[in-house]
């Protein structure tokens, strides 16, 4: 079987890109019968992209870089339907757009912000993702849904059950319980912190989070928030709150291990894998109750209304004497990505079949 794969997005820095990236490293490794097309289109990040496919050392790999911008093959694909990439028995297809092909269509959907709040999404990034997911209803032999919420998202969407198939996202292997020290001298992180990590936007909540860790007023404590900054209001600085930007992944374990807390006050999350990486590392976690958090934190996790300062401030204050630690780790055990590349190649074998 020939298996062709859209890597575009393993160059953005997000949990999408993190989810590509390990899917197709582990797809190689454990998967020793099937040859590989790995297909990108990218102006300006050519060279990472075959780097990452240099990287993987297999010669069942073949693949097909173009210059086709994001922009040009939402055009081409999600519209006009044309420039295809090479043909395969299967295609998995990115959350962004759906070629024309003779082959099995298959594609993850991650969540459905653009839907649930479209207030917090670029007009030009609502168009996309809504044409992508009007493709995958009418082309997808398959869907893979990467929570039992988002499944249930998009059979609220007239999605046809039968073609949707969960399968969870797992954490890299270097998260892992690690010695925070080298970090905490890097970032100069004097005093034990609160982490929250993830895209900088309006459904992470985080200016209810740093709201909360005002009233909480605890001068010998900080709130360090790492990630990139993705859109709407920046953040604003204030007493003892640290915005790191972008943090790469050997330095977010580190951060993970020596915080008191990971915090993830989320509005609505399709999966939610900072979580999973915190708990990898032994850190104890305070989370949402909502969307498909709770899949993932299980019995593991101190659950707060993210619309309600109060449960913010009160879990800051109990969570070190909750001894979650061992429960995060226990709980992460739950998910591998052995377990999610065996179901995905599961999901080749029977769209193909079909």
């Amino acid at each position: 079987m020939k298996i062709g794969i859209d890597i575009s997005q393993i160059v953005y820095q997000t949990g999408v890109s993190r989810y590509t990236a390990e899917l197709v490293k582990h797809l190689v490794k454990l998967d020793k019968s099937n040859q590989y097309l790995l297909y990108a289109g990218s102006i300006r990040c050519r060279s990472y992209l075959k780097s990452f496919i240099q990287s993987l050392g297999s010669v069942r790999i073949s693949s097909q870089i173009t210059f086709l911008s994001p922009k040009l093959i939402n055009l081409a694909w999600n519209y006009w339907r044309i420039l295809p990439p090479p043909n395969c028995d299967v295609f998995h297809a990115s959350n962004w757009a759906l070629p024309k092909l003779k082959a099995k269509l298959i594609t993850t959907i991650h969540d459905l912000t653009f839907l649930k709040y479209p207030k917090e999404h670029l007009p030009y990034y609502i168009s996309v993702h809504t044409q992508h997911l009007k493709l995958a209803k009418k082309y997808a032999s398959k869907i893979i849904a990467v929570s039992e919420s988002t499944k249930k998202d998009l059979i609220a969407e007239g999605f046809n059950p039968d073609k949707i198939k969960v399968i969870y996202e797992a954490a890299d292997s270097i998260f892992k319980p690690t010695d925070p020290r080298p970090v905490k001298a890097k970032y100069k992180l004097t005093k034990p912190y609160y982490l929250s990590v993830g895209t900088l936007e309006p459904r992470k909540n985080l200016k209810r989070l740093i709201q909360a860790f005002q009233v909480l007023n605890n001068p010998r404590r900080e709130l360090v928030i790492a990630g990139k900054f993705g859109w709407g209001e920046p953040i604003i600085k204030s007493k003892n709150v640290r915005i790191l930007g972008f943090v790469p992944n050997e330095d977010l374990a580190g951060l993970y291990s020596g915080a008191l807390s990971f915090i993830y006050p989320s509005l609505y999350e399709g999966f939610g894998l900072p979580v999973l990486e915190a708990m990898a590392c032994g850190c104890p976690v305070i989370i949402s109750n909502t969307s498909s958090l709770p899949e993932i934190g299980g019995q593991a996790a101190l659950y707060v209304n993210p619309l309600k300062l109060n449960d913010l401030i009160q879990a800051m204050k109990i969570v070190s004497k909750l001894n979650l630690s061992q429960r995060s780790l226990q709980q992460s055990k739950k998910f591998s990505w052995e377990k999610t590349t065996k179901e995905t190649l599961a999901v080749y074998q029977e769209a193909v079949q079909c």
